[in-house]
């Protein structure tokens, strides 16, 4: 495991009690609320591992209705999200699984509205740092460290290239990058965390190459 400093060993500023079950959990949430684009009506959470063993008595339940609420690490309204989560009409469900993770701290995260649905699975890897392994059934790698673009495709030939020559004409360098299929010549997904800001011109021009039908930004 790397860490950029000592502020991610130490873990951020956050309402505890732990930064794994807690900071992370809230950042795991917040990450399916921002890639969903929304605040959701519903919400399905599949707690796997530790997280399922500790959830109530760690907070892991509060940060991540607080974290689909939008609220950051910090925010004191995580402490009440469940009565938060009432006054917007955010309706949820926590269900505890017995099947072993990859990861010992795993969420698996179904939101939605009367307009479409997402399914996400975080893990909380220490220090309330965070990685998405899942969207939507693409397997990928997401750390949230960067700005990052998350572009649906046809599977076809040169659309990769397309992309990567927009980022790099706006003079955005790639600090990494996954690509994804679930079936050959069907749909797939990119995933290039940059290090620049991304402008909503490059979103829009990203958008408009052949082959591509969706564009979704997490920013820093």
């Amino acid at each position: 495991m790397k860490f950029r400093s000592v502020f991610d060993i130490i873990g951020p500023v956050m309402v505890g009690p732990s930064s794994s079950h807690t900071a992370g959990a809230a950042r795991i949430g917040r990450v399916a609320r921002t890639l969903f684009g929304r605040q959701p009506d519903w919400a399905e959470i599949r707690l796997y591992g530790s997280f399922a063993e500790t959830y109530k008595g760690h907070g892991t339940d509060v940060a991540i209705i607080g974290g689909l609420l939008d609220y950051d690490t910090d925010d004191e309204r995580i402490r009440t999200a469940f009565d938060e989560a009432e006054q917007v009409g955010l309706k949820f469900e926590f269900i505890t699984e017995s099947e072993e993770p990859e990861h010992p701290n795993t969420a698996k995260i179904r939101i939605g509205d009367a307009d479409g649905e997402m399914e996400l699975t975080g893990i909380s890897i220490g220090g309330g740092k965070m990685e998405v392994t899942e969207l939507n059934g693409f397997t990928l790698r997401l750390t949230g460290h960067y700005p990052a673009l998350l572009i649906v495709h046809h599977d076809r030939p040169g659309v990769i290239a397309s992309v990567a020559n927009a980022l790099a004409a706006d003079g955005i360098n790639i600090a990494h990058m996954e690509c994804g299929r679930k079936e050959k010549g069907e749909m797939a997904l990119m995933v290039i965390e940059v290090d620049q800001i991304i402008t909503d011109s490059m979103i829009r021009l990203i958008s408009d190459l052949d082959n591509v039908t969706q564009v979704s930004i997490l920013a820093d």
